[in-house]
């Protein structure tokens, strides 16, 4: 059995799910919501130490035709911090539509559910491996 880390980066919060290998079922962990990049990789980093996992998820933006846009670029280079920062496999899942489909009262914050859907898709979509 194989931890995964999922994330919903965003400029403010990031999401964070989390799942494994074995039951292949995500589940919200945490929202990360540090001022500085520093203070956002530090909150990483304690979760990458304590629940070790063999792979990142990070759910990467486009319009709904598919095209990239600014925040894709964001997030591809945040998934290459992952990796180079923690030495942790890194893949990247489309999340068009991740946060659309949650249900939500007014000023919830659902960066950590977005996250355990983008991780969910991930398992949904490797289910075979």
């Amino acid at each position: 059995m194989k931890t995964v880390l999922g994330f919903d980066f965003g400029l403010k919060r990031i999401g964070v799910a989390v799942g494994n290998t074995t039951i292949r079922q995500a589940q919200p962990l945490t929202i990360i919501a540090a001022a500085t990049n520093d203070a956002k990789f530090a909150a990483i980093a304690e979760l990458v130490g304590q629940w070790q996992p063999a792979l990142c998820v990070v759910g990467l933006p486009r319009h709904p035709d598919g095209v990239e846009h600014e925040m894709t670029l964001r997030c591809r280079r945040f998934a290459n911090q992952l990796h180079g920062r923690f030495g942790v496999v890194t893949a990247l899942v489309d999340e068009r539509y991740s946060s659309a489909v949650i249900p939500r009262k007014r000023g919830e914050l659902i960066d950590a559910q977005a996250a355990a859907i983008i991780l969910q898709q991930y398992f949904d979509e490797h289910a075979q491996s």
